[in-house]
């Protein structure tokens, strides 16, 4: 068989797996649209933060989490002391990737751990004033005989709510 012909039984081949028309990509209904519900607002109070300095990650920043309170519709409680939010920081492309690790106690007693992962962006922006994007998604850890354990089994989303001398709040949503 030449050249030709191998080409020609290729491209065959191919074309009985290729769709006779293209699709165009295909989008969710309006009503299969994930929905979020509001969770709780953290207040996080924050220590003094200190840098370990260039690792083989990138430039390592640490902020101690030194307590804090936190209110939603089902939960109630304290931040704990002893967490850390440890980011690393990229100066050049206005970047921090987040790992906070930290415990919350609510008010009946039940200790809940937390690592919540996220991004700071800084860039500029097309009128020159800097856009600012940060945006983390918690993950719980409940105690599974708890009332809290529909907590062990959602995806969660959270922003700042604001900044403050001493600390930072934050909001949680739950994605339906």
């Amino acid at each position: 068989m030449n050249r030709m012909n191998i080409f020609a039984a290729v491209a065959l081949t191919l074309a009985a797996f290729m769709p006779a028309k293209a699709q165009p990509a295909q989008t969710s209904p309006a009503d299969d649209t994930p929905t979020l519900e509001f969770v709780c607002e953290l207040h996080v109070k924050l220590g003094q933060t200190y840098t370990v300095g260039q690792t083989a990650h990138g430039s390592r920043v640490v902020i101690p989490i030194t307590g804090g309170t936190f209110e939603g519709p089902n939960m109630k409680g304290t931040v704990l002391d002893g967490g850390a939010d440890y980011q690393l920081v990229d100066q050049k492309q206005g970047r921090n990737e987040i790992e906070a690790i930290y415990s919350i106690k609510t008010d009946d007693g039940v200790y809940i751990h937390i690592r919540n992962c996220g991004l700071i962006v800084t860039s500029p922006g097309a009128d020159g004033k800097p856009n600012f994007y940060f945006r983390c998604a918690p993950k719980f850890e409940a105690p599974s005989d708890s009332k809290y354990n529909w907590l062990n089994n959602s995806l969660f989303l959270c922003k700042p709510g604001g900044f403050n001398p001493d600390g930072i709040s934050l909001r949680v949503w739950r994605v339906l």
